[in-house]
Order: C-alpha cells, then structure tokens, then sequence
C-alpha cells in the first residue's frame, strides 16, 4: 500500500513539474477549442452563478485582494487562466473544483470569458496608501508598459491580462507569487522583470496600477 501510494504520489509530481516546464502559452486543445467557440454572453451569465460566490455578483471580486476584479477582462485572458487551472499549470487550489471539467464545459468557459469581458469596470476598487506611486510609476513605466500597456488594458491578442481597475492587494499577492514561482504560469517575462523587485518595490507597482483610469479612452 505504501508503495503504491509513493508511485502515485511521484507521478503526480511528475506531471505537475512537467506541466511547470511547458511553455508559458503552450498550445492547448481545450484552450484552442474555447477561442474557436462563440460564447453567448446570456448563457454566460448563467453559467457565472457559481463564481460568484467568491467573485462576487458582476465579477467585482473583493478588497481584500482575496479574489480578483473579472469584469472588462479580455476574454482571451479568462480562457487562458481558467484552461491553466483545470489542467494544473497555474496554482490555484480553491478556484480548481468550480474550473474542472465536471463544473465547466469548454462551451461554458467560452460563454463566461465573454460575458466577463463586456461587464462593466468600476471606478471604485482597492488601493494602496499612495506613498510611493512616482517610484511605482518609474518601474512600471520601465519594465510592465510594454505587455500591459501605459494604460493598464493589457493586449487581449497576446494573452496580456488587463490590469487597471484590479484590487491592490490581489495585485501585490499574485506578484509575489509569480515572482516566486508559485503560481507557476507566470509569464517568463514578467518573472524576469520583477524577479529583483523587493515586496516594496511590488506594492509600489502595484499602488500606481491602481490609479490608472478604468476606461480606455479616459486620460
């Protein structure tokens, strides 16, 4: 018994480190097969009922950095994640069981990525104390503009999530974690980018995201 319990317990290392090693936006069947698919965004609405009780009713996500900001996420960035948590590439044990296959069909990741992507942003999300927003800007200026934009709105054709009108404190955790490797689909780029940041220098970033204007065409 022990010894076979030590086999699986190997193998599912095995694939976890595996799965680790892939390119960071490998190609994926599901994913590709998401994209393809035409979400409906009332069947959307539906099948987000049972996010919402982490996410919140208009996939608000909350203060306390707990659980992210969905609404006006690019689509093609909820496929990516959602794909990432199902098949074990990105870490993220709690939002597993609502991602996994017996929850959400591909159909269904398809329709709630476009629902989220057309709900609104509010203005009113979590910031940090404001203390050190010319240094966060500096950074973000020199090393996080070109994926995310000077905007924050990301680039939905290069998977670049967007970062504007996302909670402080999810934004300095999710850092941390990919700086550390423990999301593990952290983008290669960004690893390197704030791989000799300081837990500072992340809440600095982080801080001046923030501040950024919700709406595209605002200045």
């Amino acid at each position: 018994m022990l010894r076979r319990t030590f086999g699986l317990l190997c193998v599912l290392i095995g694939c976890t480190t595996a799965l680790a090693q892939l390119p960071w936006n490998a190609p994926d069947s599901e994913k590709t097969t998401a994209l393809s698919l035409k979400g409906n965004v009332d069947r959307g609405e539906v099948a987000f009922v049972i996010c919402q009780g982490c996410h919140r009713v208009g996939a608000l996500g909350r203060l306390d950095g707990s659980y992210p900001s969905l609404a006006g996420q690019h689509a093609t960035v909820l496929v990516k994640q959602l794909v990432d948590v199902r098949s074990g590439r990105r870490n993220n044990p709690k939002m597993l069981p609502f991602a996994d296959h017996q929850a959400l069909s591909v159909q269904d990741i398809a329709d709630i990525a476009v629902y989220l992507q057309l709900l609104p942003v509010p203005p009113d999300h979590g910031r940090g104390d404001g203390k050190y927003l010319t240094q966060g800007q500096q950074l973000y200026e020199r090393d996080c503009a070109a994926c995310h934009a000077h905007n924050g709105m990301g680039d939905a054709s290069r998977f670049f999530p967007r970062i504007s009108g996302q909670h402080y404190r999810y934004l300095v955790r999710e850092s941390q974690m990919i700086r550390s490797g423990e999301r593990r689909n952290g983008n290669p780029d960004m690893i390197s980018a704030i791989s000799h940041y300081s837990d500072q220098e992340i809440a600095a970033v982080a801080d001046y995201v923030t501040r950024l204007p919700v709406r595209e065409n605002a200045d």
